[in-house]
């Protein structure tokens, strides 16, 4: 039996312009998810930890934060827990790669002659592990666009399988191949070359939303990101468990998601029509006060024509309370209800020819454009019946 922890886009050292105060803080969650797969990894007592490119989130990082990722890899390293690792496309082995200007596996107390720790590179694109039976490949390039698929080519005939490996692992950091979407990505691979590549399991980095899959006989997973590097990334925080086990003339992998991020996501849909006021939907919000939350606020349904909402206000006042908050006004107003005024009266000519406009619309699909008339007849009838309206 084989156990393997595959983790993949860490991005350690991204920046994170875009969280201002609080970017910082997500480095650090994200070098505690680091260190969670690894505490991980010694509970479990696996016999291999992989990281399937973009453990830095770039080539250029300052020598103690390698050194914490280092002290890091020792750990499993005294835990006799065999590391390997590739590039990926943020920290990729070109000239000027964070994985030729310093000797990770050195640093972390592994020697050329134990092998505990490995990086694999263009000139060393597999290794075999005798004590575990495992030989690992995971071809990597010197420039970010690779020239061709890293699996090309690697299809193992029957007749030529080692008696002295029991189990190959790939490793790829890049993207399955989805026409139209994936065309311009900078590593690309096939589900037919994942069927006939002859591994039994292929760890894949690059997505950072985990999922897991099979292409013909061989099991595949995209870790995702341990720790959400953005924060849309409702599948990342996670690492996966593989076991691998032969018997009986059988074998199998089977692939497990395990928690180690500590982001949380929630999408919340609120009626607009409960909504009384803005203070009382900052109030309602607040009650899910958690700094490692993204919320993300959709209103929905018809809103009141008296309720008056200023998003990047109510976004502000959340703010302290959360990592993020995002909230959206998908409501629309009411269409009138009741008698309405005579049609020779200004508001009553008003109300008919907008709802007529409204009806239009609605009818044609023009969803926005009927939404804008629904908000200009809301504000209609707020002015026409004496209420002030800020605008």
């Amino acid at each position: 039996m084989l156990r393997i922890i595959h983790t993949a886009d860490v991005h350690l050292g991204a920046r994170h312009d875009d969280l201002g105060e609080q970017a910082s803080a997500q480095r650090e969650r994200q070098f505690a998810a680091f260190k969670a797969a690894i505490d991980l990894a010694l509970a479990e007592k696996v016999d291999l930890f992989l990281v399937a490119g973009d453990l830095f989130d770039s080539n250029v990082q300052p020598r103690r934060s390698v050194e914490r990722v280092a002290a890091e890899l020792k750990r499993l390293v005294d835990g006799r827990i065999r590391t390997v690792i590739i590039p990926g496309t943020h920290d990729v082995y070109d000239r000027a790669s964070i994985y030729r200007a310093y000797d990770l596996p050195v640093m972390a107390g592994s020697h050329p002659d134990d092998g505990m720790v490995t990086v694999l590179e263009p000139e060393r694109p597999a290794v075999h592990l005798p004590t575990l039976q495992t030989l690992v490949i995971g071809r990597v390039f010197a420039t970010k666009r690779a020239p061709h698929s890293p699996l090309q080519g690697l299809a193992v005939a029957p007749a030529d399988l080692d008696p002295a490996v029991t189990w190959r692992i790939g490793m790829v950091h890049g993207s399955i191949a989805i026409p139209g979407r994936t065309d311009r990505d900078e590593v690309v691979v096939t589900t037919e070359e994942i069927a006939a590549s002859g591994l039994d399991y292929l760890a894949l980095g690059h997505w950072h939303s985990a999922q897991i899959g099979k292409a013909g006989t061989v099991t595949y997973a995209y870790a995702g990101a341990p720790e959400a590097v953005a924060l849309d990334q409702d599948r990342a925080g996670k690492v996966m468990l593989v076991t691998l086990e032969e018997g009986d003339g059988t074998r199998s992998v089977s692939v497990a998601e395990r928690q180690v991020g500590r982001t949380g996501f929630v999408k919340l849909e609120i009626d607009a029509a409960t909504v009384a006021s803005q203070p009382a939907l900052v109030e309602l919000l607040a009650t899910r006060a958690d700094p490692d939350l993204v919320l993300d606020v959709r209103l929905a349904g018809v809103r009141r024509d008296e309720l008056d909402l200023d998003l990047p206000e109510i976004e502000a006042a959340l703010a302290p309370s959360f990592l993020k908050v995002r909230v959206r006004d998908m409501s629309v107003p009411a269409l009138t209800e009741g008698p309405l005024p005579s049609p020779e009266t200004i508001a009553g000519a008003f109300i008919r020819d907008l709802e007529a406009r409204i009806a239009a619309l609605e009818t044609a699909g023009s969803t926005a454009e009927a939404a804008e008339e629904r908000d200009a007849l809301r504000l209609g009838r707020l002015l026409l019946s004496g209420h002030e309206v800020s605008l």
